[in-house]
């Protein structure tokens, strides 16, 4: 096993993640007396609030990622390794890195005075696996491309089928699962694309007729926010034409069909926002005293360490932090969301406890500040939450657009963003309609299944304009 060199001549702090929360963190430690290894399976940072609307063909991928390495460049004390951290050694102090990309990967090892452990989350289908490949979440700009493929593919296959098929509606019906901001915005999205976006391009179908269904097992959609403001986002859903099914768990999702309770719903593309986990690393913590909790999530003390080990912090979406005093400045023992917000103040915080420790002083514990709750569900339409104050339609969203275009990194980014959505909003248009990944990707991979080929063929096009081969449907199956 080989050792990857260690900085000399200042504490060596590991950051391993570079989304929002180990992205602060390396940048708040910008003027401290240490050396930091950012480590990342990939080499940008992805600015995750906007990622269904590349999903929803709004904007590109390069409009809401950013290289890490740029990012960092004018620090001076941060190096960026493009690697996978597989096992961590909490009383050895080492990490096991992995690096996949190419034919002569192998296992290295890394050494660290001061680790930050902040890779994040991943979609969970509770114990549901085999449903993954019928209907994608939406965590990667891989998972964003997949449903943006199969959203435009439907309508394409649809526009194939004869007005008597019912694959026709079949290939018309999204079925959302979950409803907390990323689905109901996603719904939200769709419903627009098939109303305003798509409504001159096809002939032999409407694209109005696209029927959107969210399934949410709790009572109402945005179970996080208000009442009020649940009701408003419900209201404006059901205003776009999208269903809304609460109170009710989705028990079965196969190619053709999503089964809700006892009722069969016929829909060929189906997607998930019904819950996330912490990323696997979180059970790759050796030596950890502390039992994770059903989620995966490391419980971390108030200062956002490790029970055990004061040099190690574990933060963001991996943290359980149940800390945050209540009303009566006692520990509520609620953990905090799993949101942007929490993640980038868990950063900073960490940063400053490793200051703290750097100078023997005391550190200090973690209080998150609730900057309010935002979720878009379409055109000028959007609710907000910021303390006692409840906001909704146009007011909501442009607070929503202008603190999300703030918090993107890179000028280039901001304005790219502001124009797509004026240009959208001016025009009902969405610029990134491309239908990528024809084919099944890896991370998808093909169900088994009787009537399902191994290797879709492709649709070929002849001379004379025939088409022959098998139709690819949206989820990667031929038919």
């Amino acid at each position: 096993m080989s050792e990857i060199k260690t900085p000399s001549g200042a504490p060596h702090v590991v950051i391993i993640g570079g989304g929002f929360a180990g992205l602060n963190a390396a940048r708040e430690l910008a003027n401290a007396p240490v050396q930091i290894t950012l480590l990342d399976r990939r080499n940008y940072h992805l600015f995750q609030p906007l990622l269904y609307q590349v999903a929803s063909a709004a904007i590109s991928p390069s409009e809401i990622a950013s290289p890490i390495r740029s990012i960092l460049r004018r620090q001076k004390n941060a190096r960026v390794l493009m690697a996978e951290a597989t096992e961590i050694d909490l009383p050895g102090r080492r990490i096991m890195l992995r690096d996949d990309h190419d034919s002569t990967s192998e296992i290295c090892e890394l050494r660290y005075d001061y680790l930050v452990v902040a890779a994040g989350a991943t979609g969970t289908y509770f114990g549901h696996d085999e449903w993954e490949p019928m209907a994608p979440g939406l965590k990667s700009i891989e998972d964003a491309l997949e449903i943006r493929r199969r959203i435009l593919l439907a309508y394409e296959l649809a526009e194939r089928e004869p007005e008597t098929s019912p694959l026709r509606q079949e290939f018309l019906t999204f079925v959302i699962v979950g409803g907390g901001p990323t689905g109901v915005e996603l719904a939200g999205a769709i419903a627009e694309i098939a109303r305003q976006t798509l409504k001159h391009d096809f002939r032999s179908i409407d694209p109005a007729q696209t029927r959107v269904v969210i399934v949410e097992s709790g009572d109402r959609v945005l179970g996080q926010f208000s009442p009020e403001s649940s009701l408003s986002a419900a209201k404006h859903l059901e205003d776009l034409g999208v269903e809304i099914i609460t109170s009710q768990r989705v028990t079965g999702i196969t190619r053709e069909t999503v089964q809700i309770g006892e009722t069969t719903l016929r829909a060929r593309t189906a997607f998930w926002t019904a819950g996330v986990q912490a990323a696997p690393l979180s059970r790759a913590l050796k030596g950890l005293t502390v039992a994770l909790d059903r989620a995966g999530r490391v419980p971390v003390e108030a200062d956002l360490s490790v029970p055990g080990f004061p040099e190690a912090f574990v933060i963001g979406d991996m943290a359980l932090f149940l800390h945050q005093p209540g009303a009566d400045g006692k520990p509520s023992g609620t953990p905090l969301p799993g949101v942007a917000p929490v993640a980038m103040q868990h950063g900073k915080h960490a940063a400053k406890n490793i200051a703290l420790a750097l100078e023997k002083q005391p550190r200090k514990p973690f209080v998150y500040w609730d900057k309010g709750n935002m979720a878009t569900i379409g055109r000028a339409a959007a609710v907000a939450e910021v303390g006692k104050y409840r906001f909704k339609g146009l007011l909501a969203w442009l607070a929503w657009a202008f603190i999300h275009v703030y918090f993107l990194i890179g000028f280039y980014n901001r304005v790219a963003v502001m124009f797509r959505w004026a240009w959208s909003y001016t025009t009902y248009q969405r610029g990134s309609r491309l239908i990528t990944l024809v084919n099944q990707p890896a991370s998808h991979p093909q169900p088994e299944s009787t009537d399902v080929a191994a290797a879709p063929a492709p649709i070929v096009a002849s001379p004379d304009g025939t088409v022959s081969g098998r139709i690819i449907d949206p989820a990667g199956a031929a038919r």
